[in-house]
């Protein structure tokens, strides 16, 4: 679980869309709009069950529709490999979320 180089954080957030790089370069940012309230706490529902099954935790808040995140690895003080496959994942489900509306 190492953390990426600039270089290589850039690339991968590149190719992760919606996705930006935090502060520091140690996290990646993402706002994820929904319909309304029932839909965005669906996607946080389904985010925290794979979460936990990661043991891989995000920072994030909701306001009804909205749903800000953060990731970063802390034990790594860094993005690491946990971080950007949680966010595929993320965009999976927001993605399946949207179709249905």
């Amino acid at each position: 679980m190492g953390a990426f180089s600039a270089g290589e954080l850039r690339s991968a957030v590149g190719e992760l869309d919606g996705w930006s790089i935090g502060e520091n370069d140690i996290a990646i940012t993402r706002q994820f709009r929904f319909a309304d309230f029932t839909t965005a706490f669906a996607f946080m529902t389904a985010v925290a069950l794979k979460a936990e099954a990661m043991n891989h935790h995000p920072e994030w808040s909701n306001v009804y529709s909205k749903v800000d995140v953060r990731l970063t690895s802390h034990d790594a003080g860094a993005v690491t490999d946990r971080d950007l496959t949680l966010a595929r994942f993320m965009n999976g489900v927001a993605s399946r979320l949207s179709a249905q509306a």
